[in-house]
């Protein structure tokens, strides 16, 4: 709960920040139809509370090859093992926050 709410604050205080980071820059690239300036910026917010700039660069990089997350979540290598833990929390939490 103390985790929801931090998230909650950090959200509602970046919200006016124009800058898009590697998350939103790559959903907006996507070929996904639902994505749009709202809902990559609210993505983009959820990954700056979520995951440092190093774990945002590999995120993003399963907008253009989605295989890659599947061998991340597969790999043995310790590395691997910590990011997804991270890369869930951040999924789980943008798909609260951001719909």
């Amino acid at each position: 709960m103390k985790k929801l709410f931090l998230v909650s604050a950090v959200l509602v205080a970046t919200a006016g920040v124009a800058q898009a980071g590697v998350i939103e820059r790559a959903c907006l690239k996507s070929d996904r139809k639902a994505a749009n300036r709202a809902l990559c910026g609210c993505i983009q917010q959820v990954a700056d509370v979520t995951l440092d700039r190093r774990d945002q660069r590999l995120a993003a990089k399963f907008f253009r090859d989605p295989h890659q997350a599947q061998v991340i979540r597969q790999s043995d290598r310790r590395n691997h093992e910590i990011f997804w833990k991270k890369y869930r929390t951040f999924g789980r939490t943008a798909e609260t926050y951001c719909g």
